[in-house]
């Protein structure tokens, strides 16, 4: 064998891969250790880092070890999702057996675009596991980036299965319509947007008291699109809403779909995963009805981002959405690849975060997480609602989101006080909390899906809330 060429040797660590691994082994296993509790403060970026951060593009390399320390003080002074008292938006944890998964297939960047040996069988298997888990009997399943390509997977899928041939002909003057309620995620409307349903065609269904999508309303809204001569293209149902948990009623709205014969898709990127709780099993029944489901596993699944899926009942489905003859891409034997079944062409290794993390800790110990989740969220509902400094919603929380606010006497301006409230906590350091907009008031929302959280931590965001919060000087008078 020909030794390499200088040029090639040099994008090789060569000999100092056993010191540039353990290295970096050296600083995860530190973010790992740390991550174990909350820290007090969030670190500061250095002058000396932000000025790094302004270099040009660098013409030679530096030390593989300097670089490695270079990149570990970014994440050190970055906004770790991964610490126990991220409470905002709906955080991943950075599952570790998920972050070695990812070492793993990154090292070894497979692509699962076409047949790729034995990964493409443990993507088979991580799909069957995961419908298992959820109580969802699915035919086949993709990995996606996210959420919102999960959910412009599910419905492109169902733009053909309404309108067939619609992706070879367009819409050929057809109005599609897609239903939702009117606090399911955004990324609906971007996928009518990008389909070319339209954003105007998105039927955004009123909620009840419970923020669940209301089934009168949506018979309706039906009835009066097909009057008019448009086709329903889906019905999706939230199974837990980014606002506040909230989960629609899926077996109400699947009888609904099959009486119109409309496809259901159920959006259960955050909340799906507490299908899996005694608890609050009972609020997604119906769910084995659905088309397609979506869940993020990187959300309430704990795995490191990007980790979604697509679970359908019907493979063809899909295959009639995507499949495709090309030269480029082999069809052994008639089989349809993994391109054939969803958007994207370069396919990472995704499945095996979720794989490995399954394999290792068992279905039980994920189910236990999440159910401590929801039993978090209850807990802070009731300390927030017994103390007389605090607010909360009427109706307790749905799954692990429960909002609250602090309540000064006098306050001439309690969403003013709220947003700056927010503002400081995040400034402050010891939690992170996000802000939400819920019936035109300003609210914390804390979300509850790291499974490093404790009852502590609940605890010290409630004292850090009233400590920051009980009165207005200094916030925003």
């Amino acid at each position: 064998m020909s030794e390499p060429t200088p040029h090639t040797a040099s994008l090789s660590l060569g000999t100092r891969r056993p010191a540039a691994l353990e290295h970096a082994a050296a600083h995860v296993l530190r973010a790992w250790t740390e991550f174990d509790q909350a820290r007090e403060t969030e670190s500061p970026i250095s002058p000396d880092l932000r000025a790094r951060l302004a270099l040009p593009l660098p013409e030679e390399g530096i030390d593989p070890l300097e670089a490695i320390d270079w990149a570990a003080e970014v994440l050190d002074t970055s906004m770790a999702q991964s610490r126990p008292r991220f409470f905002g938006f709906i955080g991943s944890s950075g599952l570790e057996m998920g972050a070695l998964a990812d070492l793993l297939a990154h090292s070894y960047d497979i692509n699962l675009a076409v047949d790729a040996g034995a990964a493409t069988a443990l993507e088979t298997q991580a799909v069957d596991w995961l419908a298992a888990f959820l109580g969802y009997p699915a035919a086949t399943g993709t990995f996606t980036s996210g959420g919102t390509v999960s959910n412009i997977t599910a419905l492109t899928a169902a733009r053909e299965a309404a309108l067939p041939g619609s992706r070879l002909r367009g819409l050929a003057g057809a109005t599609p319509t897609v239903y939702c309620s009117s606090e399911a995620h955004y990324s609906i409307v971007r996928a009518a947007e990008t389909l070319g349903v339209g954003r105007d065609f998105v039927r955004a269904i009123d909620i009840d008291a419970e923020r669940a999508l209301r089934v009168d309303h949506l018979r309706r809204a039906l009835d009066e699109d097909r009057a008019a001569g448009r086709t329903p293209v889906a019905i999706v149902a939230t199974a837990g809403t980014t606002l506040t948990g909230a989960v629609d009623p899926i077996g109400e709205m699947a009888d609904i779909a099959a009486h119109y014969g409309v496809w259901l898709h159920v959006d259960g990127a955050y909340g799906l995963p507490a299908a899996t709780v005694e608890a609050c099993r009972p609020r997604f029944a119906g769910l084995e009805r659905a088309d397609s489901v979506t869940v993020d596993c990187h959300k309430w699944m704990f795995v490191p981002k990007a980790c979604s899926a697509l679970l359908v009942r019907d493979t063809q489905h899909l295959a009639a959405a995507f499949a495709h003859d090309e030269a480029y891409v082999p069809h052994a034997e008639e089989r349809l690849n993994a391109v054939d079944l969803t958007l994207e062409y370069s396919r990472p290794f995704r499945a095996l975060k979720l794989w490995l993390a399954l394999l290792t800790h068992g279905a039980a110990a994920m189910r236990a997480a999440v159910a401590r989740n929801c039993a978090q969220a209850q807990m802070l509902h009731d300390r927030a609602s017994a103390h007389p400094l605090l607010a909360t919603l009427a109706r307790r929380p749905t799954l692990s989101i429960a909002p609250l606010r602090a309540v000064v006497p006098g306050c001439s301006d309690p969403d003013a006080h709220t947003t700056a409230l927010c503002a400081r906590l995040q400034e402050d350091g010891r939690v992170f909390v996000s802000p939400a907009t819920i019936d035109g008031a300003v609210w914390l929302r804390p979300c509850f899906t790291n499974f490093r959280t404790s009852d502590e931590d609940v605890t010290a965001l409630v004292d850090v809330v009233l400590e920051l919060g009980g009165h207005c000087a200094g916030l925003h008078e």
